[in-house]
């Protein structure tokens, strides 16, 4: 299956000249402390082979891939001092940016299903951390300086700041009595609402609310930096309540009014794409099956001036793979050689896998499912099961897209150069995820971490047998005495059960058949 995936590596020196001629200076004194040990020309055929079929050098890949973690080292092919300054600051503005923690556009509901599943399992499917951002979310989206012109909205400025879901319910029941307040319907359809359709419910009574508030806003926004302040936190919950119901009639069966509720709401507010509710409707659109309008909606958000993520990623390999998966056959295409369709299929399975590399054991069931948590960490563990928690679905749905990413999937880190921390069509993968996705996930989920290249059990075992002949005859040239001496009393204790058997076998046999046996 690898000769569908693999690409040519010959063009590494060319690519990266650095790069090659430390490789090449790094090769140069290996095989100097080898020629010393007389074992130049064996290593040689060997590192010839494999650089010819991996393109690196194999006792180089294997000394920072396994033994350099083990001594505590650190890469030492870093810039050069005139642009080490800047390489710095480069590096940790990536690094905050790719980090960054971003809200779920297909969070769940609280009190409807997060909750719902700590009664069955009696597991907390959120943590603390995830929790937290989703307060500090609230009280952005939904309070300003303004609340305390209105009694209800300062009752649930405070309630957002809440730790204690009763006590949030509560100040919310309060807001309640003063006066219609939305914010209050969306707590409680958020996390007192035990079914769907009792938060479609409040939903609708905080809408109502919401577009009163909305329209007096609206007529107010232009008398002072207050009232423009209160129109956009007014502008926020009017798009908060009509995405929720959307998602609404989306869980409750009703896909085609949430296809027209999530349309309405892009075209009304074009420039809010915080909340991200193309991914709602690519959802949606795909439980229809309308690919022609996923495809015009792919062709808009998956531009090179937006942020990616794994549903525009994955959606688009879908779609590739969508016309050439009911035919594609691993064998058959080994022998006949890809075709144009299944090559940009395959082309866009790597491109998907390299944004985020955690999704393909979930969409292949080789990982087991949780619920989402209400964040996500984009190219981490976390984004990984909340797409494959909505799209997996829509994945079996077309046939044979399952097998071609089982075929396809793994040979996208043999395209990514080498270390795999180097990007090849996107950035290259940030080092924080493990820790960021360990603070969003539950503490029974095993986080999923970033895969490392396998070598096969025969690189492994060569490079094994070699490294102990190389010690061998170092310690034998330096020290001739006492290597005889271990050698010939790991060679006793070696035939000791040997010699005890035919001792034994001496007692008891007669001497006249043991002497014809010796003579035989």
């Amino acid at each position: 299956m690898y000769s569908l995936n693999c690409t040519s590596l010959n063009s590494t020196d060319a690519q990266n000249p650095p790069q090659s001629r430390q490789t090449a200076h790094r090769s140069w004194w290996i095989q100097a402390f080898f020629t010393s040990l007389g074992l130049r020309s064996p290593l040689q055929i060997f590192e010839w082979w494999y650089f010819r079929k991996y393109g690196t050098s194999f006792i180089e890949q294997v000394s920072v891939s396994h033994l350099r973690p083990l001594l505590g080292g650190v890469d030492n092919s870093s810039p050069t001092n005139s642009n080490t300054i800047n390489g710095e600051a480069d590096s940790s503005r990536q690094s905050v940016s790719e980090c960054k923690v971003w809200r779920n556009p297909l969070n769940l509901f609280r009190g409807a299903e997060y909750n719902r599943y700590t009664w069955v399992t009696g597991r907390e499917p959120l943590t603390y951390y995830d929790m937290n951002l989703s307060a500090q979310d609230h009280q952005t989206f939904f309070t300003c300086d303004s609340d305390h012109l209105r009694p209800a909205d300062a009752i649930m400025q405070k309630a957002w700041r809440e730790r204690n879901p009763q006590a949030r319910i509560s100040a919310a029941h309060d807001a309640l009595e003063l006066e219609d307040c939305a914010t209050a319907y969306i707590l409680l359809a958020e996390e007192e609402a035990t079914t769907i359709m009792e938060a479609e419910r409040l939903f609708k009574q905080a809408l109502k609310a919401g577009e009163g508030c909305y329209r007096r806003s609206q007529q107010l926004q232009h008398h002072g930096t207050q009232y423009e302040a209160q129109h956009r936190r007014d502008t926020n919950v009017l798009v908060y309540i009509k995405r929720r119901l959307a998602m609404c009639s989306r869980k409750l069966g009703r896909t085609r009014e949430a296809v027209k509720m999530m349309r309405d709401l892009m075209k009304e507010f074009p420039l809010l794409s915080m909340f991200n509710i193309h991914e709602n409707l690519l959802e949606s659109l795909l439980e229809l099956q309308n690919y022609a309008d996923v495809q015009a909606v792919l062709a808009k958000y998956d531009d090179i001036s937006l942020p990616k993520s794994a549903t525009i990623c994955y959606t688009a390999a879908l779609l590739k793979a969508r016309a050439v998966s009911d035919k594609f056959s691993p064998e058959a295409a080994s022998r006949r050689g890809l075709s144009t369709a299944e090559m940009n299929a395959v082309e866009a399975i790597h491109r998907a896998v390299e944004f985020n590399p955690h999704v393909p054991k979930y969409l292949l069931e080789m990982k087991s499912l949780i619920l989402p948590p209400e964040h996500i960490l984009k190219r981490g563990d976390s984004e990984a099961i909340a797409y494959a928690f909505f799209h997996l679905q829509h994945w079996k749905r077309v046939e044979g897209a399952l097998n071609l990413l089982h075929c396809t999937w793994e040979g996208t880190f043999r395209m990514i150069p080498y270390p795999l921390e180097k990007g090849h069509l996107f950035y290259p993968y940030p080092i924080c995820t493990e820790t960021a996705d360990r603070e969003l996930l539950p503490m029974f989920h095993e986080v999923s971490v970033y895969p490392k290249k396998e070598l096969p059990f025969f690189i492994l075992f060569t490079a094994g047998l070699c490294s102990f002949t190389a010690m061998l005859a170092l310690l034998t040239h330096q020290f001739p005495e006492l290597m005889g001496v271990f050698a010939k009393a790991f060679l006793s204790t070696l035939f000791a059960p040997l010699n005890f058997i035919m001792e034994k076998v001496e007692s008891i046999l007669p001497s006249s058949l043991w002497h014809q046996l010796t003579r035989i």
